[in-house]
């Protein structure tokens, strides 16, 4: 009788240090020397790309009041130009303001400079250049904001836009033309003296570093 009780007892003893051993580790506790296991960090979420976004577009009283206070002209002169022009093509993407000179009777040169503006983009210089041919009066130094539509980074800008034929008119001593590359339309706005009318057919390049040559 004894004897079997012994042999109990020792089976029990066994069991109890088998399930001790069974026991799973505590992933926060790894015994003396070791801190707790800490749990994995979730993956950093990568900023959004501004080129990857759609840009947003100018209201018609933002650009109403740059082009008023740009060019020196009266709320109701620029309202005008910028009625027509979003009645044709909406509100635009960005828009460029800077000056230009050029000179021609049938053929010349255009040369500018100016700064690209986008929201929520940095503001970039920028120049252009390029020849008009037609039947262009006089020459001009003048100042010139630009609208730009489907404009949707920065870096599009830099290509040639041709004219579009036919595209000019004149508006309360304000002239304005299309230029076109691509699914990009742009609508400079000029104001100042020997501002130039007529069917231009020549186009624009837009770059980075001024060019000295406009071909």
């Amino acid at each position: 009788m004894d004897r079997r009780k012994l042999i109990i007892s020792g089976i029990a003893v066994l069991g109890s240090a088998g399930c001790a051993t069974a026991r799973p580790r505590d992933p926060y506790n790894q015994g003396p020397g070791l801190g707790p296991v800490s749990s994995p960090r979730p993956p950093r979420s990568q900023p959004a790309d501004p080129n990857t976004q759609v840009a947003e577009t100018y209201s018609r009283e933002e650009i109403v009041t740059n082009v008023s206070d740009f060019l020196g002209v009266t709320a109701e002169t620029a309202g005008g130009v910028i009625e027509r022009v979003f009645g044709e093509y909406g509100r635009p993407t960005a828009y460029i303001a800077g000056e230009e000179a050029s000179g021609a009777i049938t053929v010349g040169a255009r040369y500018g400079r100016g700064l690209l503006y986008m929201k929520n983009r940095p503001t970039q210089e920028l120049f252009w250049q390029g020849p008009s041919i037609g039947w262009d009066i006089g020459g001009n130094a003048s100042r010139v904001f630009t609208l730009c539509y489907n404009l949707q980074f920065p870096d599009a800008i830099f290509q040639r836009f041709p004219g579009v034929e036919g595209s000019a008119y004149l508006l309360g001593g304000m002239g304005v033309n299309y230029q076109r590359a691509d699914e990009i339309t742009l609508a400079p706005i000029r104001a100042g003296v020997g501002l130039r009318l007529g069917a231009n057919i020549g186009y624009l390049a837009y770059s980075r570093q001024r060019n000295i040559l406009p071909f």
